[in-house]
């Protein structure tokens, strides 16, 4: 019953919500979790599961040493779960609303220095890793956004290029000199690759092995990187880093907030943190 529920809950979350499969893997994965545990304790119903049983799970995500963030994402999942299910009168009462959410400071992401991107694009690289590392900082994508264009969403003669982000929402990201250059590069390359393997698909990426680019991939690859800088990053530091320097040289907050894709000002708003800090950072170093 409560696996037919759960599955009915997922199929609606991707028709009507739109959400990506990364993100119904996390709900899926949370809430099978969240039903393996009731199950244990005796409350496999759905209408039997009471606020007792919401706390003891806490305790027992917190007791494995679960990262207040973790927690706070599983909790969003039941109280999503749970909203749905009462509207969907499955249930009669929403345990989840009395709920607290824990609190935690948040954490400045890390940036990377315009010279540091510089001393990554000296490298050899090919033109394909020219082009991950171009499209990550000078478009400031997520990594799975990367990973989904199509060439049908690139357009150079307008300098654009359109991705969809969270929510399958899509955006239009303008795109600047350089990573045209690489784009113009990378579409020989990959003319040759698809006349080599005799492919037919608009997955703008291709490996030199045939097959498509996957986030594993680009994480590796920029990881790599990040060693020959002596720094540890992801995918995710070039974006941080794009916001970053977008604000330290005078952009709107709102703009920058449109080019990233947020749904929330809020979430771009930290990234002035992040400036401010610097800047106390740079002043110091030269006053003492």
């Amino acid at each position: 019953m409560s696996l037919q529920v759960l599955s009915e809950y997922l199929e609606y979350l991707e028709v009507e919500k739109g959400l990506s499969l990364n993100t119904l893997d996390a709900y899926r994965r949370d809430l099978s979790a969240f039903l393996e545990f009731c199950a244990s304790e005796a409350s496999e119903e759905l209408t039997q599961i009471q606020r007792t049983q919401l706390n003891s799970y806490i305790r027992n995500l917190r007791g494995k040493n679960y990262s207040p963030s973790s927690v706070i994402r599983k909790i969003a999942s039941l109280r999503g779960f749970f909203k749905w299910l009462c509207a969907s009168e499955i249930c009669v009462q929403n345990p989840t609303l009395t709920l607290e959410q824990p609190k935690i400071p948040r954490k400045l992401p890390k940036v990377m220095t315009i010279s540091e991107i510089e001393n990554i694009l000296r490298e050899n690289l090919n033109k394909t890793q020219r082009l991950i590392v171009e499209l990550l900082y000078g478009c400031g994508l997520r990594v799975s956004e990367l990973v989904n264009l199509k060439t049908n969403d690139i357009d150079l003669s307008a300098s654009y290029l359109k991705c969809r982000g969270k929510g399958s929402k899509e955006r239009l990201v303008p795109m600047g000199s350089k990573a045209k250059e690489a784009l113009k590069n990378y579409f020989e390359h990959r003319d040759f690759l698809i006349k080599k393997y005799n492919l037919e698909t608009k997955n703008l990426f291709i490996m030199d092995t045939g097959r498509f680019l996957t986030r594993q991939d680009v994480y590796n690859f920029i990881h790599e990187q990040g060693k020959k800088i002596h720094k540890n990053i992801s995918p995710h530091t070039l974006r941080h880093s794009f916001a970053t320097h977008l604000l330290e040289n005078g952009a709107d907050l709102r703009i920058v907030q449109e080019l990233l894709g947020h749904s929330d000002v809020s979430t771009t708003q930290l990234y002035t943190h992040i400036s401010k800090k610097r800047l106390k950072e740079v002043y110091f170093a030269i006053n003492g």
